[in-house]
């Protein structure tokens, strides 16, 4: 690995100047388990500061509200996630993706932000909170913004955030009445591994939870980004929650949207077959937990 510099600001206007000032040579550090790997075999020659990001309340702030759902710091580890008692009952499909996430070592640092800063394909918190609504807050040397979660990832390893800029939040809806939330993927070995196939998928029914009023699912691991499939939620809008056949459109519609590729880990004949499987069983789970089960 080469020779690093290593600061850590207290504020965010002092990250984001350091940020700016340093530019490709800099990179945020919010967990570091994949920044410091890629370093470590050369894929980042150009950095030379690291900016470690832990020491800034509003990127290790987690707290809900019920008008304004959910605040999660960019920084906050996956393990303070799935531990909050009030996030594992709002967002059970927040916490399905975010204990996938390496082991338990890793995730007492790895943070949900940086998942999402990563931008891998695979990421499983991207697709689970696509299908959450969630959108990013970023800060930078302009200003503010916010960005629907399905368009901060523009290409493999590559994410919308300009010079200086850091994705400071994710913030998710609180849920809405009747509403329920899944992510799944598929990988060859027990643990430990990434998505060849996952789906995330949010559902929300009528007052008398017998109708889907509406819905959306999401990819990872079968595009050059994480995928937001419109086409299934529209599949599913008003049909009832025991109709097969809208579950199976829906699926279809997530299988016409993949555009995996074949490599070591899998053929994209297997990719495809996976996104309807796991569509389906995404579906389901997430009506069940709209359900009360």
């Amino acid at each position: 690995m080469q020779t690093l510099e290593y600061t850590a600001p207290k504020t965010l206007k002092d990250a984001i100047t350091l940020l700016a000032q340093k530019g490709d040579a800099a990179r945020p550090l919010a967990g570091g388990t994949d920044v410091l790997v890629q370093l470590r075999v050369g894929r980042r020659p150009q950095v030379n500061t690291l900016v470690d990001l832990k020491n800034i309340p509003e990127l290790t702030r987690l707290s809900y509200d019920p008008r304004e759902g959910l605040y999660l710091g960019a920084a906050v580890a996956c393990c303070h996630v799935y531990e909050d008692a009030t996030v594992r009952r709002m967002y059970p499909g927040l916490i399905d993706a975010a204990e996938l996430i390496g082991s338990v070592q890793i995730q007492g640092r790895a943070s949900v932000g940086g998942n999402v800063c990563n931008a891998a394909p695979s990421g499983d918190t991207i697709p689970a909170l696509i299908a959450l609504s969630a959108t990013c807050s970023i800060a930078g040397p302009n200003g503010t913004r916010s960005v629907p979660m399905e368009q901060f990832c523009t290409a493999p390893g590559r994410n919308l955030l300009q010079n200086g800029e850091i994705l400071v939040a994710v913030r998710i809806p609180a849920p809405a009445p009747n509403s329920g939330a899944a992510y799944l993927r598929f990988i060859p070995r027990n643990e430990m591994d990434i998505a060849v196939a996952g789906v995330g998928a949010s559902v929300v029914l009528d007052s008398a939870k017998q109708r889907i009023t509406s819905a959306r699912v999401a990819l990872a691991s079968v595009a050059p980004t994480p995928l937001f499939v419109t086409a299934a939620g529209q599949a599913l809008a008003g049909k009832a929650v025991t109709d097969e056949a809208a579950i199976q459109a829906a699926a279809d519609a997530a299988v016409a949207a993949a555009r995996p590729i074949t490599d070591m880990r899998g053929t994209i004949e297997f990719r495809k077959q996976l996104v309807g499987v796991l569509t389906r069983r995404t579906l389901h789970i997430a009506i069940q937990r709209a359900r009360g089960a």
